[in-house]
């Protein structure tokens, strides 16, 4: 679901996707491919990059919460995602309102 959700917004997905469990906690690892748009745009105008970043981010966590909880049955407190654009490195994690191990 999560490469469904960036195949949706970035045309393809993730070239690395880890997920661990703990408790209450999912942690979605993942490497995303650099968008040539984010390219053109980092050269041209950094601040504008980054504001698109972070909008990105925001609609990435609202499909995310509404894709997981369309398809399963957690009842998800928060969704919290890093994005680091250096290194196209983003760490995503989904808070559960009850422990699922």
């Amino acid at each position: 679901m999560y490469n469904e959700v960036s195949k949706e917004l970035f045309g393809f997905g993730t070239t690395l996707l880890k997920v661990t469990v703990e408790q209450n906690v999912i942690t979605f690892q993942a490497k995303h491919r650099r968008a040539p748009r984010s390219e053109a745009l980092e050269g041209e105008v950094p601040s504008l990059k980054q504001e698109v970043d972070f909008h990105m981010s925001l609609l990435y966590k609202k499909k995310l919460k509404q894709k997981l909880e369309t398809k399963t049955n957690w009842d998800i407190e928060a969704v919290l995602r890093d994005y680091d654009s250096a290194t196209q490195l983003a760490f995503t994690n989904i808070v559960l309102k009850e422990k699922i191990i």
